[in-house]
This record gives structure tokens, sequence and C-alpha cells, in this order.
């Protein structure tokens, strides 16, 4: 909650508004006459005590991490306390909003499990959702101000005809070289938006202030002469049907203290002498709210009993703060979350690598992985436990938990944290992600079946990503076995008489006596092991590792049994991808009945020379 003290609020005589002057629109820009004489209808009132929470993006963009940490939040903090998740759309920047961007965000919301209890596509009794659907809203709220005096009109600002051109160079390339001797411009309107002339010591004012407040090293606020001016001033200025804004009448003294659920409390002091906040707009002259003027509306008259957002909004509180106690609304209780950084310390953006949530659905994560890692950004439930499902955030989570410092975004920990809640999925659900995955990407013919559940349960434990399961396919079934012969690592299992293993090997499969083996499964695998191992004296890593290298041409990998199984299945079932360069049982054997053990022994280069023969 928040107290102003000081000054008491100033009024202003209010002066009727003439008729609207004739208007002009472009693709871009254009300005509005807004007179409202109808009565602001009282929105719904919530029950008392009901917690109810926003999310606001703006669909300007993707989805940030950022912005997914502060919807689950919401969502957590509202879940936990039995209160309503609200989303609202604040798509009042017409160039950049896309309807694109919107339906990707509730795409991305809704993968992550954080389903709205109001909002666009749910409804509710506070809508509509959308900001640009409530601009009749604004109106009557910015006619209230004016009224009461707390917000005056304003004929310097260049918002209106100069909006997108804010650039001082402008002004004496273009503009000052066309002013003729009664101080009027003789230019052409831009994109012919504006029906009279403009007198441009109007827009010139604002820049004056704006250079006099850089110099004394002071933020640009505007002091100018609209704040006291006389009727007669103002009635000329509508005559002329020359633009204006609305600016909000900021109390010259005061302090405002805000309780801040994170941050304790913050104070913030209004000074107009000491020049920290000026009169400012809240409404365009091309009629369009501006966004600490909407938030402020659209939190009050939807019930929003608490504000947690990024600490990036810290500075706005203030601005709406006062909109709050002018229009005579409660205060919600704010809750600022620090920012998420890079591993640099620096704000974690696009140059980081991925930052988006539309990124990471597509590399692999799961939605609980990431809902899991973004809780940990900033919170944890003061134990050593790490893994949470989205019930048991809910469960768990405490606003009074999240920390004041930045958190640290780790990739490397996100993708260990996705192989945890992969490896934990049902087996029918882990088996369905991955064999079509392996189907899609073109290894397999199948996406189920007795060949992919097997295989799945082998590999999971080197899959942290879905699409890790590609690689941990296609090496399990190839056979470098040349490359493996020709490593230093390799020489020493080479040196330990691992022809007469081979030798002895092919004896085996060729009496029939190892796919009888395999044809029985993991127990027929396991005797014929025994057996062979106890006719040439070995066992352990001297029996292990020489049969894995000659079985799976590599030195390291999945359990052998397991693996040699599934390669003759493999080879039996038909359903590896012609083009995935499958080498079977029978090819694998051929190729060692190929090799020259002797000369392999003595000169190396004579069976990298034989390599081809494996293709």
């Amino acid at each position: 909650m928040a107290s102003l003290v000081g000054s008491p609020w100033m009024r202003m005589r209010v002066v009727p508004e003439v008729a609207p002057s004739i208007l002009r629109r472009s693709s871009f820009l254009f300005r509005r006459s807004f007179s409202v004489s109808c009565s602001i209808e009282a929105p719904p009132k919530k029950l008392e005590g009901e917690v109810r929470v926003r999310f606001a993006p703006s669909p300007t963009g993707n989805l940030h991490v950022g912005g997914a940490r502060t919807a689950l939040f919401n969502y957590l903090f509202a879940k936990s306390k039995g209160g309503k998740f609200v989303l609202r759309i604040e798509d009042t920047d017409l160039e950049r909003s896309t309807k694109q961007s919107e339906e990707a965000l509730l795409q991305d919301l809704t993968w992550l499990g954080l389903h709205w209890d109001e909002g666009p596509g749910v409804g509710g009794d506070y809508g509509p959702y959308r900001q640009s659907e409530r601009n009749s809203l604004y109106k009557q709220y910015a006619e209230k101000l004016l009224q009461s005096g707390h917000v005056y009109r304003c004929f310097c600002s260049n918002e209106g005809m100069w909006v997108h051109i804010m650039v001082y160079q402008f002004y004496h390339i273009l503009l000052m070289p066309r002013l003729d001797v009664e101080g009027e411009c003789d230019a052409p309107n831009p994109k012919g938006l504006i029906d009279k002339p403009v007198n441009p010591w109007n827009i010139l004012e604002l820049e004056k202030m704006k250079e006099i407040a850089k110099l004394k090293q002071l933020p640009p606020v505007y002091t100018g002469k609209w704040a006291s001016a006389t009727d007669e001033e103002v009635q000329e200025e509508l005559e002329k049907g020359t633009p204006y804004t609305y600016r909000f009448r900021v109390p010259k003294e005061g302090s405002l203290k805000i309780n801040d659920l994170i941050r304790d409390e913050v104070v913030m002091k209004v000074s107009w002498n000491l020049d920290t906040l000026g009169d400012f707009v809240i409404m365009r002259s091309n009629g369009q709210p501006v966004y600490n003027f909407c938030v402020t509306v659209d939190d009050a008259t939807m019930a929003i009993s608490h504000v947690i957002r990024a600490e990036e909004h810290l500075p706005n509180t203030l601005r709406q703060a006062l909109l709050y106690k002018a229009l005579g609304f409660a205060m919600p209780t704010f809750a600022h979350v620090s920012l998420i950084l890079a591993p640099d310390r620096s704000k974690l953006s696009k140059r980081h690598g991925a930052t988006s949530v539309g990124q990471f659905k597509e590399m692999g994560f799961l939605p609980q992985a990431m809902v899991n890692y973004l809780a940990l950004l900033g919170w944890g439930d003061g134990t050593e436990n790490e893994f949470f499902t989205l019930e048991s955030l809910v469960e768990k989570f405490s606003i009074d938990r999240v920390n004041k410092g930045g958190a640290i975004f780790d990739s490397t920990k996100l993708r260990w944290m996705n192989g945890q809640h992969l490896r934990s999925l049902p087996s029918e659900e882990l088996n369905k992600l991955i064999g079509e995955r392996w189907k899609s990407s073109g290894i397999l013919t199948v996406s189920d079946g007795p060949y992919v559940e097997e295989a799945v349960a082998l590999l999971k434990d080197g899959i942290d990503l879905i699409t890790d399961s590609d690689k941990a396919l296609s090496n399990l079934l190839s056979y470098p076995l040349w490359a493996t012969l020709t490593s230093p690592e390799g020489k020493h299992v080479l040196e330990d008489k691992l022809s007469e293993v081979s030798s002895s090997l092919l004896a085996a499969y060729d009496s029939g006596e190892l796919l009888q083996a395999l044809e029985e499964g993991p127990a027929g695998w396991q005797r014929w092991v025994k057996s062979f191992g106890k006719t040439l004296k070995r066992k352990g890593k001297s029996l292990f590792m020489p049969l894995r290298v000659l079985l799976t041409g590599k030195l390291h990998g999945p359990d052998m049994g397991a693996s040699v199984l599934l390669l003759h299945k493999a080879g039996s079932y038909g359903i590896v991808a012609p083009q995935v360069g499958f080498v079977t049982l029978e090819d694998r054997f051929k190729m060692l009945r190929e090799v020259e053990w002797e000369a392999l022994n003595k000169d190396e280069s004579l069976l990298e020379s034989a390599a081809p023969a494996s293709n």
C-alpha cells in the first residue's frame, strides 16, 4: 500500500471543449477529439480479501524468459492464495503490436501450463482484456481528471505532428528554414495529417526545456506555461484546432512511500524544486493514452490487488501512484522482481543466446523444466530441493522468499534440469516423445513398439533434451571400428590379444551359438557371455572391453548386452531408415573377417587404408 503526504492537490479551472476539427488519418498517425459526456460505470466489486494479479505483456515480440518468470510468479502467488490470475494484453503501441505476437504469447503461456482465469479467449467480468479495446474507458477517466483539475491541456506537445520525428536536428534542417516572419511554419504537413498551421514555438518550447535540463544534468521535465494558462489562452488554441495533450499536474511537494513485498519499504520523493518529476502526459494529441495512465486505470478497474512485475517498472510506480490518488483508487500492493542476468552479470539479451520461451521450446526443452528452472531464478523454498512440479510450486511458493538480487541464467543448469524432468516422465509419455522424434528425424520408420521402448530405456540416461535422442540412437547404430582401433586409447585393447577374441567370436557367430543366445533375449545373452568368458579364461574388463569393441566398434557406451540385443533386433525388424547408414551384425562380422591383425599390430596404416571397406 502507499500513502501520499505533502501539499494538498491543486485544482484548476476547466475549459469547455470546442467542436473538434476535421480529422485526417494516416496508417501510422491520427488526431482525435474525445469529449466525453457519459458517466463512468463502476466495475464489478471483488470479494473482500480476494487476491487478483495480472500479467500484462505487450505483443511486440517473443515472450522473453524474464516475462515468463514474471507470469509464473504471478500465477504461483494467485494460486497459492486461492486467487485469480488475469492476462491482459497491452497493445496500445499500434506500430509494433501484432496479432502474430499476441498469438505466440498465448501459445507460450499455454505451453508452460500457466492458464489464466480471465483474459483473451476466456473472458471475465472485468473485460475487455486488450488495451486497444478499452480506449473509451481511458478517455472517460482522462476527462474526469480534467474536470477535477488534476489534468490540463498542453498545446506545446510534440506528441502529435512530430510523434515519429524526435531528433533535434530535424527542427534545424527542415523546420527552421521554413519559418515565415509571422512565426508560423509554411512547410507542408507530414503525410497531410494536420489541417491547420502549427505554431513552431509551441513545439520548440519543449526542446528548449530539454536542453536546459541537460545543461543542469537533470531529467527533462515540463515547466511550460500551459500549467497555469488562462481560460482565454486555452480557448484561443482550441479555436485554432491546435493539437494538445493531457498533462497530469504533479504536486509541488511531498513524498510517497510504497510498501514493496520484495524490497520492503520504498520511499520516493516528489519535488518540483529538485526537478525529479515534471507534469507528465497521460493522453497524446492523437487520442492514444500513455502507458502509465493505461496501467493505472486497468489495474484499478480490474480490481488488481497485487502488482508483481520486474524491477524495471519501479520508476513507473511514482507516476502511477499519483494517478491512483487523483482518481480516488485504492493502491494495490507492489512487488518488484529483480532482473534475470547473463553469466557476465549484464542484462540477459539475445547476444547471450536463446532468450525466448519459443526458442527453448524449439530446442527440445520441456515446459515442466522451464517452469521449474524459472521458479528457481530468484526463489527457493529454503531447502536443498531443486526439483519441483508446477503443482508443488503452488504449494511451496511464498513471495517473501523471492530474492532482491539479480539471478544468473545458467543454460547448463537448465539443460541438466530438463534431463531430470525428462527421465521422470511416465514411460509411456517418454516413449511417445522420443519415438515420434526418431521417426520425424528420419532415423526409424516407426514411432512406437518394442524396439522403441527398449531403445528409450537403454539410452534415456544420456538424453537431456529430446533432440539429444537423435545422436544417442545414431551413435548406437554406428560401427566406428577402424577409428577406435587406430586411436591412442584403442591401442591398449588391440595389444591385449584382441585378434584371439575376434577369432573365437567369429566361431561363435558361425556356429549359430551367438545368434541363438540373442534370440533368447537378456537371459540367453548372459549365459553365452559367461560361457564365452570361461572358454577364453577371461572375465571382467578383460572380457567385456574387447567384446564391446568388436561388437559395437566403440570403447564406451550404454550397457553392452542391451546394446547388442538392440543391434540384433534392428537388423531383424528392418525399422532403421536406409539413409542412416546402419551396419547390421551380419555386416560387422564380415568386416571382422577382413581385418589383418598381424599387419595391424605392425603397421596401423594398413588398417586405415582398408577403412573404406566398412562403407
